[in-house]
């Protein structure tokens, strides 16, 4: 396993990393003892940065990965989001005020079962919050060394640039793969100037990149992929996924491990943080790690689907 330097942080973190959403129900069932075991699993094949949020699941994936770090909590590096406020109807919205930002990481220690968060992430920034004083009472946190570093999600530059101005920011978080390239438009330039890393999630295009369905009729039905907005027009998608099945058969390679070594090659400050629930996909996914695309290969996928400057740098969308 490859280590990088973690933005302006001390931390050396796994080039590939781990995504836990999928391990508590966002993609369909899960399996907790699986999911445990594919944690270990990462652990023993030199993971050490897994990505969390107090959201998923209600809780249950804090609940998860504290079961899976007994006697591990020194080879792991967290990274955890604050997730938002969510109304009864399961809506969500804000999750910028000191107040909630507090008590979000007081839940999160004791549910982790943790003395201090390696990473803590603003979700989003709150629209109702300047994101000024979310990052003052998080830095207030890292005073009281209940956290050690600060990182945002889904924020543009100007919001990279304030809060940084209040407080070192590690990293940024938001979707990247060949098929999703908004950072492209000014979010992965201002974390370079920043010295911040850039964690890309949905690396995978959330499994379709992995040519693990071709159909949201493939799907469980309370997957929640069923209603993003992506995948409710999928001919393009596919046409995509078509042109990687085609590379990856050239490598003899998976879907997976051509969109990953994708991702790879853009910059050693940018980390893909693939989810995945058992050790079958996960060990699928490390040996990206070995594909050489060169830059023939590269510009054959870059051309599949450009950024497009028009859309300019994207900011607060709804994840949690």
């Amino acid at each position: 396993m490859k280590y990088v330097k973690f933005g302006t942080s001390d931390f050396k973190v796994s080039q590939l990393s781990l995504g836990c959403m999928s391990m508590s129900g966002a993609y369909g069932p899960a399996d907790d003892e699986e999911s445990i075991a594919t944690l270990h699993r990462a652990f023993d094949l030199g993971i050490n940065f897994i990505d969390t949020s107090a959201s998923y699941g209600n809780g249950h994936n804090h609940d998860l990965i504290r079961r899976a770090l007994q006697g591990r909590r020194d080879q792991v590096i967290i990274h955890s989001k604050s997730g938002s406020i969510r109304t009864p109807d399961g809506e969500s919205h804000g999750g910028g005020s000191p107040d909630y930002l507090t008590s979000v990481c007081e839940r999160s220690l004791k549910s982790l079962g943790i003395e201090t968060l390696d990473i803590f992430c603003l979700s989003r920034v709150d629209t109702n919050v300047p994101v000024e004083e979310s990052v003052g009472a998080m830095a207030r946190l890292v005073e009281q060394g209940k956290v050690r570093h600060i990182a945002l999600s889904e924020a543009g530059p100007d919001s990279i640039r304030k809060a940084n101005a209040v407080h070192p920011i590690v990293s940024l978080q938001m979707a990247y793969s060949v098929w999703e390239r908004d950072a492209e438009n000014g979010n992965l330039d201002a974390c370079r100037q920043h010295g911040m890393s850039f964690m890309a999630y949905s690396a995978l295009g959330r499994g379709f990149l992995a040519g693990l369905f071709h159909e949201l009729n493939e799907l469980p039905a309370e997957d929640n992929r069923r209603n993003s907005p992506r995948f409710q027009h999928l001919e393009r998608g596919r046409e995509i996924l078509a042109e990687i099945e085609s590379l990856a058969a050239e490598k003899s390679a998976t879907p997976a491990q051509v969109s990953l070594a994708w991702v790879l090659a853009q910059g050693e400050e940018i980390i893909p943080i693939p989810g995945c629930k058992s050790r079958a996909h996960l060990e699928d996914n490390l040996r990206a790690i070995e594909i050489e695309l060169t830059p023939a290969d590269l510009a054959r996928l870059d051309a599949l689907m450009p950024p497009d400057p028009a859309k300019g740098p994207r900011e607060q969308v709804t994840r949690s």
